[in-house]
């Protein structure tokens, strides 16, 4: 759970994205674990995995997510994971995920 992930894709054959998990998205991560684990441990695992894997899906389409006009001018943007909300922003060729929570924490 601690260490820092990274995955590059050739984006429509020009340049490659890169995804990086910031420090507060992987404790984002780990606090959820946490927090589930207390209730089902294999749920809790399962949520984790399902939200660890499905960022690599910006990778193809790094601009799926809703921008949120509040940050510009930075290009953050936001996607819902079943009831996980992820915040990500897109830099040159470099996915930044920034944050994540599930959507009935108050943030």
């Amino acid at each position: 759970m601690g260490r820092k992930s990274r995955h590059r894709i050739s984006v429509t054959g020009t340049a490659l994205m890169e995804l990086k998990w910031t420090g507060k998205a992987l404790s984002d991560v780990a606090r959820l674990y946490e927090f589930l684990a207390t209730v089902n441990q294999s749920a809790a695992v399962h949520t984790v995995q399902q939200l660890i894997a499905a960022p690599g899906t910006l990778l193809a389409n790094p601009r799926i997510g809703e921008r949120l006009e509040e940050f510009d001018p930075r290009d953050v943007r936001r996607i819902l994971i079943g009831h996980y909300e992820l915040r990500y922003e897109i830099q040159h060729s470099t996915i930044y995920l920034l944050r994540l929570w599930h959507t009935r924490e108050h943030r």
